[in-house]
């Protein structure tokens, strides 16, 4: 196959896994296409906006879409490292053993990833560039492929720690997620609700 066929099969699939989303998720077109360009790419993608517009759904369609592994993150104020990245317990032969924590899957929702203080974020955006954890002193490699896909609240909302610019270069893509239009409103409306 040469380069030119493999770009056409890589833009058939795009497309297919894009018609796949969006038997699930109405409208927002520009979105799935960055968050599935970010992925086929081997890039992370941060969606920001108010809660609401189906940013996780989005993300667990496209997981589901893949057949890849999927784990959620709930990003809270008293989040620490460990409970990310995993922690060594005392087993019962009285040896240390390492307990995966949830960043150990192919596609990680950061969910709220401004909601944490910066040294919990750190933590996930050090597993983003090095594709790996390190806890006390071991590194534990993550599973191949690796993306996370962040959602966050905009800055404006209260008990909120942005992030800095250097970290938000993690990220492939920013990108906005706005409100459906009346039309796709009206969509979603009669995908979930009966007769």
């Amino acid at each position: 196959m040469n380069d030119k066929e493999a770009l056409d099969n890589l833009r058939v699939k795009h497309q297919q896994l894009i018609d796949e989303v969006g038997k699930v998720i109405v409208g927002q077109q520009n979105v799935v296409k960055e968050v599935t360009m970010a992925i086929l790419a081997g890039g992370h993608c941060l969606l920001v906006g108010v809660p609401g517009l189906a940013k996780t759904l989005l993300v667990q369609t496209v997981s589901d879409a893949l057949g890849m592994s999927f784990n959620r993150i709930q990003f809270t104020p008293d989040l620490m490292p460990s409970d990310i990245t995993g922690s060594e317990i005392l087993n019962d032969a009285r040896k240390f053993e390492f307990v995966k924590g949830p960043l150990f899957a192919n596609i990680v929702l950061a969910d709220e990833i401004n909601r944490t203080p910066p040294k919990t974020q750190a933590a996930l955006l050090e597993a983003m560039q090095e594709k790996s954890v390190t806890v006390n002193g071991k590194g534990y490699p993550l599973p191949n492929p690796f993306f996370v896909l962040a959602t966050q609240n905009p800055i404006e909302q209260e008990g909120t720690y942005p992030l800095p610019e250097a970290q938000l270069d993690r990220f492939m893509f920013n990108t906005w997620v706005d409100y459906p239009s009346f039309e796709e409103e009206l969509n979603v409306v009669k995908l979930t609700t009966g007769d």
